[in-house]
């Protein structure tokens, strides 16, 4: 197969030369608004662009260069950045170079080509991913990084888009100017994902009811999504009557139309502060990547129709046309662009590159901030919690008291904002937030709709504007569907720029099984798989009320200084439990922590009794039974026994709990959740691998079953009967063995 940029190439030149070249309607440039200088500057960014694609192909054929997904075809949305402000952030498709180019324009002293060359060869010198990845992205360009997204960068711009108006009305300083405009771009193929079409509705439908959402979709249709083809006129037919979003559509071969339609896409935009869709066409030429043969998939003539659409051949027929430059000089800024980048890249591969596992994990946990601790007076407590007040004394259940931790944590930090599905008047399926709307408003305690990517997109964008989300997702078996917002957004944005971008932020998910008489599988999931394994999330979770409360107040402490995305956990069966072990004890309830109690820190852990016999090591509703257990292996069975309550699933506090565990003969494991995949399978590695000699151990897990409904609801999970069974075979089998020895 030829050498398709090198064809695309040696055609320009050609062409240019012989002054063949396509026709431009629509060029004239007063119209457009458009001075002479501003084209050929717009030129310049289009062929850095092209040039930068070229020499990423070259570059990887010598193994210096990691990364051939290029924007050739694509260049015209340097006009798109030429029409906005440089602080409306945007969030890139990953062929927008020219755009990225065209923008840093925008702010003196930027090196664009210097940059993408570093990430090319990913040098730990690149300034947003520290060479991690090549990402399109820049903190002073308003530009946060996105590797190759499948859709789900649309969620967050929503949510970006709406936190703008948001901050107006709390009268919170946010990072985005209050008449600013989000722009969100994206290629044809990606509109049919699932994430798009969320995204497309969220934004309608906040538009439909006339609150402000200022975001511009740009629509990248080139015709093709890597080998399957785009049917024609899909992408206007789908979006040009969409409720609540206005459609606008340019040809972004042309540069001239192309800004003149991004310019009335701005306007409209950032005066009426609603939606639009713009759509350019465009063309991708290469194919998708460099290991792309399109040939494979295209016939020759539809290759060399494409290529013979180069937007940068239209661009030098609109400077010839309006006398901005000619030919010879066309050329000139070309093959002097292409000497430049050519020289610059031999430099580039001598920087210097990560080395150790510690040099690439060093921003996956974001820098920390110097922030004022909150200061509320016990005034201004008794006027927000009203005739709650004089309960804060008395034992409550957990979802009361997770209740006015958030009542605490809202009234000491104006800018955190809770977000989900019938959190509202309702206050959600199970009431704790029943009373937090009337206490701060219908801005600060926001009822979605009903989309767990949007949910969390909200908060992502909310989070980018000075804003502490804290999302409820209904329940944890609700998350699947949407965990790829926490897992490739909300999770990767510190690791993908080097600490410089993050979104921090307090996920609530009620979750876990053991609920009785309620929902089987979708209301009782007991698997925490899904977030475990994400890089830098932090999992909370209580087991009884007090540590919730202390839990939540450390969330939002590790997302307001330390920039974590956090995820709190509530075991939904234990919202309302009262008692321990007989009707009406009261056991496990728990007055209300007072704010100025000693916090329960990230890592700290909780531990009933000092025993040595016996180490029961659990969490959540693992903990509750193993509490119930405890007073017959005590009483029963003679059994001396600690029993520890994990708290925090990740990051566990691997020497707190080995030193927990050290002084004890026997180590029994508590785990709700799923044999397979489960924390106990982590559990048992770490006691196996650093503790010498290790306790006799064995772990008691949920088995490999979904959960059904009605009287067998808890069957496959561990109960009080099976956890004292399983306690005294371990005790009993190592008394045996020390006897016999």
């Amino acid at each position: 197969m030829q050498d398709r940029p090198e064809i695309v190439n040696e055609n320009f030149l050609r062409r240019v030369k012989a002054g063949d070249l396509p026709d431009a309607d629509g060029a004239d440039l007063q119209s457009a608004g458009l001075a002479g200088a501003q084209l050929a500057e717009m030129f310049e960014s289009q062929v850095l662009s092209r040039q930068l694609d070229f020499i990423s192909r070259k570059l990887q054929a010598r193994g210096e260069g990691f990364y051939t997904i290029g924007s050739s075809g694509h260049e015209g949305n340097a006009a798109i950045a030429a029409a906005f402000r440089l602080d409306d952030m945007a969030f890139l498709h990953y062929r927008d170079a020219a755009f990225l180019i065209q923008r840093s324009k925008k702010l003196p002293g930027q090196t664009p080509l210097w940059d993408m060359l570093l990430s090319f060869t990913t040098s730990s010198e690149d300034p947003i991913s520290g060479g991690r990845h090549k990402v399109l992205g820049s903190k002073e360009l308003f530009i946060p990084p996105q590797t190759s997204t499948i859709a789900s960068h649309l969620p967050k711009a929503v949510g970006a888009a709406y936190s703008i108006g948001l901050n107006r009305r709390l009268k919170n300083e946010g990072v985005l100017k209050n008449d600013g405009v989000i722009i969100c771009s994206f290629g044809d193929a990606l509109v049919n994902h699932s994430t798009s079409q969320g995204a497309f509705n969220t934004a309608g439908w906040t538009a439909y009811q006339n609150v402000p959402l200022p975001i511009v979709f740009v629509c990248e249709d080139n015709g093709i999504g890597i080998s399957t083809q785009t049917p024609g006129g899909w992408i206007e037919a789908s979006m040009k009557d969409r409720p609540g979003i206005k459609y606008f559509a340019c040809n972004g071969l042309n540069l001239v139309e192309t800004y003149r339609a991004a310019r009335e896409v701005e306007n409209y935009v950032r005066t009426t502060r609603r939606p639009a869709f713009l759509h350019m066409n465009c063309v991708r030429l290469f194919g998708h990547a460099g290991a792309d043969a399109q040939h494979v998939y295209l016939n020759m003539k539809d290759i060399e129709a494409t290529e013979a659409n180069d937007p940068l051949l239209y661009s030098a027929r609109l400077l010839i046309d309006n006398g901005v430059l000619n030919a010879a000089q066309v050329l000139d800024i070309y093959n002097g662009t292409a000497e430049r980048v050519a020289r610059a890249a031999e430099e580039a591969i001598k920087r210097p590159k990560m080395k150790t596992a510690a040099d690439v994990m060093a921003s996956i946990i974001p820098p920390k901030k110097q922030i004022e601790p909150p200061t509320i007076t016990q005034a201004e407590r008794e006027k927000v919690f009203g005739d709650d007040i004089a309960s804060l004394k008395t034992p409550q259940i957990m979802s009361k008291l997770i209740s006015w931790g958030l009542t605490d944590v809202m009234l000491e930090n104006p800018n955190v904002v809770l977000a989900g599905e019938d959190i509202g008047p309702k206050g959600g399926v199970y009431a704790v937030t029943q009373r937090l709307s009337s206490r701060f408003g219908q801005h600060r305690v926001i009822n979605t709709l009903l989309d767990e990517q949007s949910i969390l997109g909200l908060a992502i964008g909310m989070a980018h504007n000075n804003i502490i989300p804290i999302p409820e997702i209904q329940f944890l078996a609700y998350l699947h569907n949407a965990e790829d917002q926490v897992r490739g957004e909300a999770a990767t944005l510190s690791f993908f720029s080097s600490g410089k971008y993050t979104n921090p932020m307090v996920i609530r998910i009620a979750g876990l099984g053991y609920q009785k008489g309620f929902g089987g599988h979708f209301h009782n999931d007991n698997s925490v798989a899904v977030l475990r394994d994400i890089p830098g999330v932090v999992i909370a979770c209580p087991s009884n009320g007090a540590d919730a409360v202390q839990m939540l107040r450390e969330c939002v402490r590790l997302a307001r200084e330390e920039q974590r995305v956090v995820v709190f956990l509530e075991p939904i069966a234990l919202y309302s439990m009262r008692d321990l072990h007989a009707a009406k004890d009261g056991l496990w309830m728990s007055e209300y922590p007072d704010p100025k109690a000693k916090p329960v820190r990230l890592g700290d852990i909780g531990q009933y009794g000092e025993g040595k016999d016996l180490c029961i090591l659990t969490y959540a509703n693992g903990y509750y039974l193993s509490r119930q257990a405890a007073k017959e292996l005590e009483e029963k069975h003679g059994i001396k026994l600690r029993i520890i309550d994990l708290r925090w699933l990740a990051p566990l506090a691997e020497d707190k709990i080995l030193a927990a565990v050290a002084p004890c003969k026997n180590l029994l494991i508590v785990d709700e959740c799923r044999t397979t995949g489960s924390l106990s399978e982590t559990l048992m590695s770490l006691v196996m691998e650093k503790l010498q000699p290790p306790p006799k151990t064995k772990r008691l897990a949920a088995e490999d079953s979904f959960i059904p409904l009605g009287r067998v609801a808890t069957v496959t999970m561990p109960g009080k009967d099976s956890i004292i069974e399983a306690a005294v075979q371990l005790v009993k089998a190592q008394d045996k063995v020390r006897r016999s020895a």
